[in-house]
């Protein structure tokens, strides 16, 4: 997988949460919500390798996580985010809340709060995580 079909699939899974929240499917609008900031941050990784191509598991597998934090660190993004953060109090607080997704929020109930939360605090056009994770994929 390359760079743009991963920022492709970040754009269309932001996509996705959006039409399952307005449909009250509130699970699986959080848990895709989320799912877009993994496939930003492998976007962001791909961008460093030849041909901005993913890395291949055996020689990329500190990326083949699901922990957003880590992903970050793995990533070297953390100084980025708390750049931003301490720049934008909005997207820090953002951050604060997306980072705590996991994988395992698919298994999970969530409330439309939640939902409405994640997808706030993802999609923001000026405050948003994914929104920040454009600027350097």
């Amino acid at each position: 997988m390359n760079r743009q079909e991963l920022q492709t699939l970040a754009e269309e899974r932001l996509a996705d949460a959006r039409a399952l929240l307005e449909a009250g499917r509130w699970d699986g609008a959080y848990y895709l919500a989320g799912y877009a900031v993994e496939c930003a941050l492998k976007a962001y990784v791909a961008r460093q390798t030849k041909e901005y191509d993913f890395p291949v598991k055996d020689a990329g597998s500190k990326f083949y996580i699901h922990d957003l934090e880590k992903l970050c660190n793995n990533a070297r993004l953390t100084q980025v985010i708390e750049d931003e953060s301490r720049r934008d109090r909005e997207f820090g607080l953002n951050w604060l809340f997306v980072k705590d997704w996991k994988e395992e929020a698919r298994y999970e109930t969530h409330s439309r709060q939640k939902a409405e939360q994640m997808l706030a605090a993802v999609g923001d056009p000026q405050h948003g995580v994914l929104q920040c994770l454009r600027r350097y994929w």
